[in-house]
Order: structure tokens, then sequence, then C-alpha cells
């Protein structure tokens, strides 16, 4: 449910701001054109150039607007919880940047895409026995998995942490009582800073998941790599 009210909320918000687009923008219009150009100037023209980055930028955008809306999910009162902080979603972006930039690479060097991936220029033959399989596990294993855990495992973490302090919060205040109340001051005010230090991880987390796979989209684009 906190999935769908993610996306749901992050559709209006880009419908509202979009639906009377003008010459000079109004408020709204003009805080989604900075966030869409944040991602652009920041991460696919910065990663792919200004050719490639236009190529995939819908992809790139798509993808980091919607890791910031489940990510902030974690500290909605009343949600909760951070759409990315169970394994699904996670997952399935860390698949989607699999499949583009396997598609980058076939598209741009064919079949020989994997050749390059796999046996790099300029090895002596008898190392590819060792380097082969090491650029196979790195590439086409770890980085989907890597992807996925290292989203996944951020949101765990701050929820875990909100969760903490304020039920540490409750039981001092209404559990255990007399001068032990006193505590729930210190729980509530590290709820407070930790909450501040979820939105930011919760953008940080966007771009570099975002950047990740931007990198390995141009990576795939090299010929030689």
């Amino acid at each position: 449910m906190v999935r769908f009210i993610a996306v749901a909320v992050l559709i209006l918000l880009f419908w509202l701001g979009t639906r009377r687009m003008r010459m000079i923008p109004g408020r709204g219009q003009s805080l989604l054109e900075m966030s869409v150009g944040f991602v652009q100037s920041n991460i696919a023209d910065g990663a792919l150039g200004k050719e490639e980055g236009k190529r995939f930028m819908p992809l790139l955008a798509t993808m980091f607007f919607m890791v910031l809306a489940m990510n902030i999910t974690g500290i909605v009162p009343g949600l909760n919880i951070a759409g990315t902080s169970v394994i699904g979603v996670p997952l399935v972006l860390a698949i989607v940047a699999y499949v583009a930039f396997i598609y980058a690479g076939i598209k741009k060097q064919g079949m020989n895409f994997f050749k390059v991936s796999l046996f790099p220029a300029g090895v002596p033959w008898p190392l590819y026995f060792i380097v082969t399989p090491i650029e196979f596990v790195s590439t086409f294993v770890l980085r989907p998995v890597t992807l996925a855990l290292r989203l996944l495992m951020n949101m765990i973490a701050g929820h875990m942490l909100l969760v903490l302090c304020f039920s540490a919060t409750h039981f001092f205040l209404f559990t255990a009582g007399g001068l032990f109340g006193l505590f729930s001051i210190g729980t509530l005010a590290f709820g407070f800073i930790f909450t501040i230090f979820e939105i930011i991880v919760a953008l940080l987390q966007a771009y570099v998941f975002t950047f990740l796979t931007a990198v390995y989209i141009q990576l795939a684009l090299v010929e030689e790599h």
C-alpha cells in the first residue's frame, strides 16, 4: 500500500506541475524543472554525455524519482516505512538497471559486447583463466546484487534507528514512569535528528542508485574498457 501511495503522489505532483506549461513557469513548474534538470545535468549528462544522456534520460529520471519517493515514505507519519526497505522494489530496479546496461552494450557493439567485457584487451592469454571469471562475476553478477542490497540495507538501517528511538521514547514516557521519563527527552531528540538524517539518506541513495546505473550504461557503451 505504501508503494501505491508513493507512486500515486508522484504521478499527481508531476501532473499538477506540467498540466499548464508556460514560458515563464510558476512555482510548481519551476520546482519540477529544477528537479528534472538536476537529474539531467548531474546524472545523465554527467555520466553519459549529452547525446547518450538524452537517450537514457527518461529511464534515469523515472528511476531517481521513484527511488526518492519510496525512500521518503519512511518518515511520513502514518506510513513510517520506506517502500524500498523490502527487497521487492530494490530487486526490480536492479534488474531494470541490469537489462539497461546489457541492452546498451549490445545495441552499441553487438555480441562483441560480451567479448569486450569478459576478455579485456592487453591481457596475456594465460591470465584470461583468472581475469575472465572475475570479470563475469563483477560485471554480470555483483552489479545488480550490490545495487539492490545497497539501497535495501540503507533504508532498513534508517527504519530500525527511527523505530528504536521512538519506541524508547514511548517506553520511558508511558511504561517506565518516574524519573525514567526524563530519558524520553533524549530519545525523542535523537529521533528527530535521525529523521533529518533519513531525509538526506533518502536523497543520497536515490542519487547513488541512479548514478551507478548511468555509470554501468556508460561502461557498456565503451568498446574497450
